[in-house]
């Protein structure tokens, strides 16, 4: 019997629907594990058709191409290691989350997976079936146990594998970023592996798709739970593991613990490669956005620089006579720091042009929170004017806090394609900012050292749509109204608890009214950047009309 094993790790990105390409990284990841010596080379979970498909992995003719490319890919691969991927299965009238393992030139076994994750963004209890409780896929003289993902988050796949004869365990996974969640997942397999006393080897996708963004951070673990290698978070890697067998059985041989991170580092590099995966998926290589010398803003265009490249960012400040001169100086400093182009659209005009085609309809009547909205939305307009001739994606720059409440123009500065700070509350958007000034990356684009002027950072935030305007006129200052947005969206507290927190009651049942008034827009608002389990889209899933409030 051989007492070494290697298994080539292929932590890589897959782009949804994109078959071919996806089977030819595989193939690519296997070729360098056949010239490493592997045994078996390992890909995530539904690697050949990406992840998360949404209702995508229904359509016939899309999850036979699928389950097609892997019969294709394992003729590709007879000669050589074995290749383990996730995919698709059919089987009788059932759909299937699976991953296949393929050696000398056919599939010889299937995982199918039996735990489907039914909460936060997953909705897989709907797409698929449940696969039956299984036993090991052998693969030379070495029995593995393949827990799905979700699988391994429940002692029952891995107590049968491990019943049944598995020696060790290799978790395929599609898991996305949310803060903290390297501990979680690290907690949920020292679990798996103390009840079963079997190495485990988790291997995770990396890349942006959508509002997720799946961080690899692939480790392994030995009895007892000990860690054996860490991969690194959000890279593209492939690395080579060697199981060793010896009188108290299989363990992984110690290899490189990568660094992982402090959760303002993991938040920051989530938002970039949101938008680098966004783009790329969707065919655009240049963005803009409104410059309007406030914070959100700054980094919104700093997270795009680091992105894509500060030649690839337009930054256009469309001032109004309430703009005042630090905004405009603010602005242009920011995009100067960053390398971004600089363009400078006043909107008076254009303002004065709206006012007189309504005014026969406005006459007598006064001024109000309209007027302010026909600024934001002439931005809207001159915004994606410039989106459609140069053919640069449109940013929006609303934080957490103001999706939350609605403090924010629908058709106006919540015109766009991708918002990259969706997922980050107003007083977090200020620490990050203090971070980035302070830290520099190898995999950020732009210049390192203060990119974000001071200035912007210590000023009351405003969105200077009249004289004198303050946010803190209109909400909560941000400190309270974000610990109130945390306990209502995040935590899904009561108006008791938030006022037995210490919170006024009158401030509790305001943001309540103004979170639930909302819905329609964040309905209507952009993909963004998930950075919590419970962001805004597929997190938080609530009625439009809707007419319960807590009466508490």
């Amino acid at each position: 019997m051989a007492d070494r094993f290697r298994i080539t790790l292929a932590q890589l990105d897959a782009t949804v629907g994109d078959i071919d390409g996806n089977a030819e990284k595989a193939f690519a990841a296997w070729q360098k594990g056949r010239e490493a010596g592997a045994d078996l080379v390992c890909l995530p979970e539904m690697f050949i058709t990406g992840y998360q498909t949404q209702d995508l992995i229904l359509k016939p003719v899309f999850h036979q191409a699928a389950m097609a490319a892997i019969e294709a890919l394992a003729a590709q691969c007879a000669e050589g290691p074995a290749l383990a991927i996730g995919g698709p299965w059919i089987e009788g009238t059932g759909l299937y989350n699976a991953y296949h393992l393929c050696q000398g030139g056919r599939v010889t076994g299937r995982a199918l997976k039996h735990d489907r994750p039914n909460d936060t963004v997953f909705d897989e209890v709907r797409l698929y079936e449940s696969g039956p409780l299984g036993g090991p896929l052998s693969v030379g003289d070495i029995r593995i146990g393949f827990p799905v993902c979700e699988d391994a988050w429940h002692p029952d796949v891995a107590d049968t594998l491990a019943e049944t004869g598995a020696e060790v365990l290799i978790v395929p996974n599609g898991s996305p970023y949310a803060r903290h969640k390297m501990e979680t997942r690290q907690n949920h397999m020292v679990a798996r592996v103390v009840e079963t006393g079997l190495p485990l080897v988790y291997l995770n996708l990396v890349g942006g798709q959508d509002d997720q963004v799946f961080d690899g951070g692939s480790f392994g673990l030995n009895p007892g739970g000990a860690l054996a290698f860490q991969m690194p978070v959000f890279d593209e890697a492939i690395s080579h593991v060697d199981l060793e067998r010896g009188a108290e059985g299989w363990r992984i041989a110690g290899a490189e613990k990568a660094h992982v991170p402090d959760e303002w580092e993991q938040d920051y590099r989530c938002m970039v490669e949101a938008l680098c995966g966004y783009c790329r998926k969707t065919g655009f290589s240049k963005v803009l956005l409104g410059m309007s010398g406030g914070i959100d803003s700054a980094l919104v265009a700093t997270i795009a620089a680091d992105a894509l490249g500060p030649e690839n960012v337009r930054c256009v400040m469309l001032p109004s006579e309430y703009t005042s001169d630090h905004s405009l100086e603010d602005a242009e400093a920011c995009a100067k720091a960053l390398g971004c182009h600089y363009d400078y659209v006043p909107i008076s005009g254009p303002r004065a042009a709206v006012t007189e085609a309504l005014a026969p309809l406005f006459d007598g009547l006064a001024a109000d929170l309209t007027e302010e909205n026909i600024q934001s939305r002439l931005r809207g307009v001159l915004l994606m004017a410039l989106s459609n001739k140069f053919g640069e994606m449109l940013l929006t720059t609303g934080n957490k806090s103001e999706v939350a409440v609605g403090y924010a123009t629908i058709y106006g500065d919540m015109a766009g394609g991708y918002n990259p700070i969706k997922d980050l509350y107003k007083t977090r958007v200020f620490e990050t900012c203090r971070w980035r000034n302070r830290h520099h990356r190898d995999w950020m684009l732009a210049p390192r050292g203060e990119v974000v002027p001071p200035r912007i950072i210590s000023k009351p935030p405003s969105a200077e749509l009249r004289p004198d305007q303050k946010d803190s006129d209109s909400l909560p200052d941000y400190p309270v109204l974000d610990a109130i947005l945390d306990l209502l969206v995040d935590q899904d507290a009561s108006v008791a608890d938030c006022v037995e927190a210490g919170f006024a009651h009158d401030d509790v049942k305001k943001v309540e009214r103004l979170i639930y008034l909302s819905e329609y827009k964040r309905f209507q608002s952009a993909p963004g950047a998930r950075l919590t389990d419970r962001a805004f889209w597929l997190d938080r899933r609530y009625p439009i009309a809707n007419r319960w409030r807590d009466k508490g």
